[in-house]
């Protein structure tokens, strides 16, 4: 079993602000424009109740219409300072971001405190190339032993889950009343580096089988819970590397029942017990985000992983298939307040359903945020977020929809969003 977190003392909680719709930010665009210019959008024109802001990051380059520069150039780490408790005794400490020491966030809480506002901490916990560079032992390690996915700490290493509780309780600690986490799952084979090249047409069993996590830890949990291992790891090998061999890829979508018809009983077992690596994870950063007076909020991407590209997802709603991330909403959802989802589609019945199933599989116990984009490549107009934002709010829905981003869209794509939230249902 997965150990669990070190238990300290609770502090009191934020001030309680209802939650209803945010939109995400940088702290580079609040340091760019001006914090109150940009609460004044958020907060004011848009009629948001929330800013969710990135406490911890990724490398990324991203066009920033708005932004002092037109084109960004992102680094991994935190705007948080590593405080020595937390990481003092630990082997990986985030990088820094740089004007951290500054403590932005902080700021960021009273000024949004002093409008009656709610701040969420963004927070990218196991998607971090420049630890993985420095520490590849903790990163995934595929079926042929080749640690080849930097990007990708895995949540099953001791060390990666330390540090995920303490970057939690680091962020949660600036007051923040929710710590959104992204990447606190297992990685697929699809986005382990930023420029990766394969001319081998892989199909989709054997892509999600060449992301399949089998380092140490990884056995370790199998093996303890009666998983094969070694038959599985065998298995992922002969499929993946028959196609690498110059054969066909193999016919089929990917679901569980056919993974286990096409790769076997012992591949589909391996498969079912990550979920319980990433559950466990979820609970013990829940935990410690709520030792410090905050709450976690859970965003699972698996909508990313369907409509990213083009706001076209095709087969299974996204709830279905969350597994390919190890991740299971009814599990994830009963240790978690708060579950958020991206519902990256252009097609407002695709949002609806994606929703509804989340909702679905959800207890009762636990609310849900739906996350969309007012434009490219997914909403073309105003009355397409309204559209959208309607059918993934109400009854048997979404408690809340939020949008994504505001340093990456231009202003009249923002405009959107008050038509947008006057459509909730």
């Amino acid at each position: 079993m997965h150990p669990s977190p070190k238990t300290v003392p609770a502090r009191s909680a934020p001030s309680a602000v209802p939650s209803t719709s945010s939109v995400y930010a940088f702290v580079e665009d609040l340091r760019a424009e001006g914090v109150d210019a940009v609460l004044d959008r958020v907060l004011g024109t848009y009629g948001c109740d929330t800013l969710t802001v990135a406490a911890a990051y990724h490398r990324a380059r991203d066009v920033t219409p708005h932004g002092p520069a037109r084109v960004t150039l992102r680094q991994d780490g935190t705007h948080v300072p590593p405080p020595a408790d937390l990481f003092g005794g630990g082997r990986l400490t985030p990088p820094v971001q740089p004007g951290a020491e500054r403590e932005p966030l902080r700021e960021l809480r009273l000024r949004t405190a002093q409008r009656g506002a709610a701040l969420h901490g963004w927070t990218v916990f196991l998607h971090n190339t420049t630890l993985g560079l420095a520490h590849p032992d903790v990163t995934q390690e595929n079926c042929f032993g080749d640690r080849a996915a930097p990007a990708d700490l895995c949540p099953a290493n001791p060390d990666v889950r330390a540090y995920a509780v303490a970057l939690a309780r680091s962020v949660a600690r600036q007051g923040v009343d929710a710590v959104v986490s992204e990447s606190l799952h297992f990685g697929s084979f699809g986005h382990g580096y930023h420029h990766e090249r394969s001319f081998v047409p892989l199909g989709p069993v054997e892509e999600f089988l060449l992301g399949l996590c089998f380092c140490p830890s990884c056995v370790e949990h199998a093996d303890g819970t009666g998983v094969d291992s070694a038959a599985a790891r065998d298995e992922a090998t002969r499929i993946v590397g028959r196609l690498l061999d110059g054969a066909d890829p193999l016919p089929g979508a990917l679901v569980p029942g056919e993974l286990e018809d096409v790769a076997g009983e012992s591949v589909a077992a391996y498969v079912r017990a990550r979920c319980d690596t990433v559950t466990s994870l979820a609970a013990a950063v829940a935990d410690a985000v709520a030792s410090e007076g905050s709450r976690l909020v859970f965003l699972d991407l698996t909508g990313a992983v369907k409509g990213y590209a083009d706001g076209r997802p095709t087969g299974p709603l996204a709830a279905e298939e969350a597994w390919r991330i190890g991740v299971d909403p009814a599990a994830v959802g009963a240790v978690v307040a708060d579950y958020a989802v991206l519902a990256y589609a252009r097609e407002p019945a695709r949002v609806a359903a994606d929703t509804a199933a989340y909702r679905a599989a959800l207890p009762d116990t636990c609310s849900l945020r739906t996350v969309l984009r007012p434009g490219a490549p997914d909403t073309a107009s105003a009355d397409a977020l309204a559209d959208k934002t309607a059918a993934a709010t109400g009854p048997g829905k979404a408690d809340a929809v939020d949008f994504y981003h505001y340093g990456l869209l231009p202003f009249p794509v923002l405009d959107r969003i008050p038509t947008a939230l006057k459509a909730r249902a």
